[in-house]
């Protein structure tokens, strides 16, 4: 079964408090619709209908201290419990320890030991290619994860060409932020039908959004908002087009963050775990913390 994993950097289940919670006061008619017509709060959750499911998982893995992405993202990508590893939450960046462990075993490694087509669906301007390679850039853990498997990262070509998504799905940051001022855009429901077609050239395929995490430490309510809504218009367009009977949607995160605009920190409490499709009930079983997703993406994709 193909598995489409999209990770929402730094988005935690908060408390109903629309004073500090942006999904309290965000309009999400499509993760709602998933939710019962509920709001994506701690209080939604365990939830499952015959098309989705939706749990809590334990980012802190034992480990005092706040969640950190490195350390979160690793264990997501492994299935091993980092921070115990390494005696610590750390992030943003992997640590030495930290890219050993990814480049010994990851759930891209597997899959393409297995066989199986697997790409991150980002694509990264050139500018990031040339701070990598000058040494002014570190990769972080998703795409450390990915080169390791020997696979590429995806370019501005690749943008241009259609075989790849900008970080903010619409390709409106190349941009304004880029300098790209011919970049392709997408309207965010657009972005979703792009989404879902480029996920079904693969067996197991992931797409990063950091900026929720960035919109986390802004602390900026509207933008928040703003971001949310957009990303449930993407939502609506993927799943418009996707076969719930061929694969799995995946949405999950390394930490807290978003959900509580009262802090820049990260915070401490349960991440989302939402599947959508036939199997989503069957995956969700047991699962508990962020170690057990790379082994449920692989038990679905190699048929385990």
């Amino acid at each position: 079964m193909r598995v489409l994993f999209i990770f929402l950097d730094g988005v935690g289940l908060g408390a109903d408090n629309p004073g500090i919670n942006p999904f309290s006061r965000a309009e999400m008619p499509t993760l709602e619709g998933l939710l019962g017509g509920r709001k994506m709060i701690a209080g939604a959750v365990p939830f499952e209908t015959e098309r989705a499911s939706i749990v809590a998982l334990d980012p802190c893995l034992g480990v005092g201290g706040l969640p950190q992405s490195a350390t979160g993202q690793a264990t997501l990508l492994t299935g091993k419990n980092v921070p115990a590893m390494v005696g610590e939450h750390y992030g943003p960046k992997p640590n030495p320890p930290i890219a050993e462990i990814i480049k010994q075993d990851n759930v891209f490694k597997r899959m393409v030991g297995a066989g199986k087509r697997a790409a991150l669906l980002n694509a990264y301007p050139s500018r990031y290619f040339h701070a990598l390679e000058s040494g002014k850039r570190l990769l972080s853990a998703i795409p450390l994860a990915v080169t390791s498997a020997g696979l590429p990262l995806f370019n501005r070509d690749d943008f241009y060409s259609g075989n790849a998504m900008s970080a903010d799905f619409t390709g409106e940051g190349w941009r304004t932020m880029l300098g790209y001022h011919d970049a392709p855009v997408l309207s965010p429901h657009s972005a979703g039908h792009k989404l879902a077609e480029l996920a079904e050239q693969y067996d197991f395929s992931m797409f990063e959004y950091w900026a929720s995490d960035y919109a986390g430490h802004g602390q900026e309510m509207d933008k928040a908002v703003e971001l949310l809504e957009s990303f449930d218009q993407i939502l609506g367009g993927l799943l418009e087009d996707w076969d719930d009977e061929a694969g799995l949607v995946l949405i999950t995160s390394d930490h807290g963050n978003l959900e509580d605009l009262s802090t820049r920190r990260h915070t401490l409490v349960r991440v989302p775990g939402i599947v959508i499709g036939r199997k989503s009930n069957p995956f969700c079983n047991g699962l508990n913390d962020l170690t057990g997703v790379a082994g449920k993406i692989e038990a679905e994709v190699l048929n385990l």
